[in-house]
């Protein structure tokens, strides 16, 4: 649907997915279901089985909450509205976009309000524990507050210091084609198993499928690589972990990742970790310039400098790991907003605005394409989502740094291309549990300590000043 169906397929596919979400939903919330939950709540179970019982249940008792019509409504609602920003948003067409967009809106505020009412919680709280359950806004507020005191002093420190830091741009153009290649190459040093997925292109960036089958996508630019390339490597991230889930307990809940943040973990520990350091760059940088050949900006010197270049800019996928933040954030705050009923949807381009000038200094005003419309996830409903980037970043910073306790020559082995040692350590400690353990016991069992937004800061810091 994302990278191969022709236009027309839209409204048939849309149709089909439609019935089979009502089909899933209908079997999954059927009387005999929530029976057979009750009878296995008595058995004796071991800590695996009683682990897995917990996330049926839960999976039971988010989906018995909402009603068929919702669940059909909302497939359909969401589809037709992602199907259309495709062409809405290289025409920068906020008005088409933001008629689709009211209807998801809508349909998400409903589901909000039920949930809502059944945990005692805001709408918005409701929607964010489907994608990091337990976490709530109040902790987001500490969380996202305490960055806002010191990211944008930050921020203005590493541009002013990497003012003094020239640095060459590639020449292009880079043929798409050669750009595959390199992207292959770098899936193949990242350990990717090609038996078991592909990449190909659509036009946002994303990973899905399942353990036996992950398709990944990029998209290309023929005027400049790198934000392809990283996009591969993020993506890569996301893969690695899906391919290494427990086999054992495919098909059940305990296989399946622990939360959208230790997802986003896992994608940008490849991504910022791992891909931006100076170690890691030393080793792709050869894999370049075998498929571009040589040229003064892909010199040792400048091509590090390039892939740690600060800039803030209006593209939250191509944002520099010290700028993304405050991507989120913006993203946060206005649907929050949106969810609450405090804004509406006519309301997003000049509160967007606002909030880029306060957080990046960017102006978006009749930008919508590289500003409101950018995104895909709020086209299908996915409001809660965004928060689960920062937190993915700060997990990755804390489990980063573990490693580097765990593993002392791992700096070493990067910068010699070998990276089994840090995926055996992720194996063991993330992959390998899938939805075994709850997040915080997952991140406390592999860290020591619960998430902790230290290390983030502390790797920024390290890093880039």
């Amino acid at each position: 649907m994302q990278t191969m169906m022709p236009p027309g397929g839209s409204k048939a596919r849309s149709q089909a997915l439609a019935e089979l979400s009502v089909l899933q939903h209908q079997l999954l919330t059927a009387e005999k279901t929530g029976q057979l939950l009750e009878q296995a709540q008595q058995e004796s179970l071991d800590d695996t089985d009683r682990a897995n019982l917990l996330e049926m249940r839960r999976h039971y008792d988010n989906a018995v909450l909402v009603p068929e019509w919702l669940v059909e409504a909302k497939s359909l609602a969401g589809a037709r509205c992602e199907h259309a920003w495709r062409s809405q948003r290289p025409a920068n067409d906020w008005p088409g976009f933001a008629d689709n967009l009211r209807e998801v809106v809508k349909l998400s505020r409903e589901e909000a309000q039920i949930r809502a009412q059944a945990a005692g919680s805001s709408r918005y709280d409701a929607l964010l524990n489907l994608f990091e359950p337990g976490m709530r806004s109040s902790d987001l507020e500490r969380i996202f507050g305490d960055l806002k005191t010191w990211l944008p002093d930050l921020l203005q420190k590493v541009v002013a210091k990497q003012a003094q830091q020239p640095c060459l741009m590639p020449q292009g153009p880079f043929d798409v084609d050669t750009q595959r290649k390199l992207s292959l190459s770098v899936m193949k040093l990242l350990g990717f198993n090609f038996d078991a997925g592909r990449v190909d292109v659509s036009a946002h960036p994303f990973c899905g499928g399942v353990p036996e089958d992950v398709r990944i996508t990029t998209r290309y630019n023929d005027q400049e690589f790198l934000t392809a390339l990283l996009g591969i490597v993020h993506e890569t991230g996301h893969a690695r972990y899906e391919q290494n889930l427990p086999r054992d307990w495919l098909g059940q809940p305990i296989a399946q990742a622990r939360s959208t943040a230790i997802h986003e973990s896992q994608s940008l520990l490849f991504e910022m970790q791992l891909a931006r350091s100076s170690d890691f760059l030393k080793i792709l940088r050869p894999l370049v310039v075998a498929q571009f050949g040589d040229q003064p900006a892909l010199e040792e010197g400048n091509f590090i400098r390039l892939n740690q270049r600060v800039k803030p800019g209006l593209i939250r996928v191509d944002a520099d790991e010290v700028s993304y933040p405050a991507h989120v954030i913006l993203r946060y705050e206005i649907e929050k907003a949106l969810i609450e009923g405090d804004i509406e949807v006519n309301d997003i381009p000049a509160l967007w605005n606002e909030k880029m000038q306060q957080y990046l200094g960017l102006d978006t005003v009749g930008d919508y394409r590289n500003g409101c419309m950018q995104d895909i996830h709020w086209t299908d409903g996915a409001f809660g989502y965004f928060p689960t980037y920062t937190l993915g970043a700060m997990y990755a910073a804390q489990l980063f740094a573990t490693i580097g306790n765990a593993l002392p020559n791992l700096s070493d082995d990067i910068a010699r291309g070998d990276l089994s040692a840090l995926f055996h350590w992720l194996q063991q400690h993330i992959w390998r549990h899938g939805s075994r353990y709850p997040t915080e016991t997952l991140i406390v069992n592999a860290t020591g300590e619960s998430l902790n937004p230290h290390y983030f800061r502390q790797h920024l810091e390290n890093r880039y000043l």
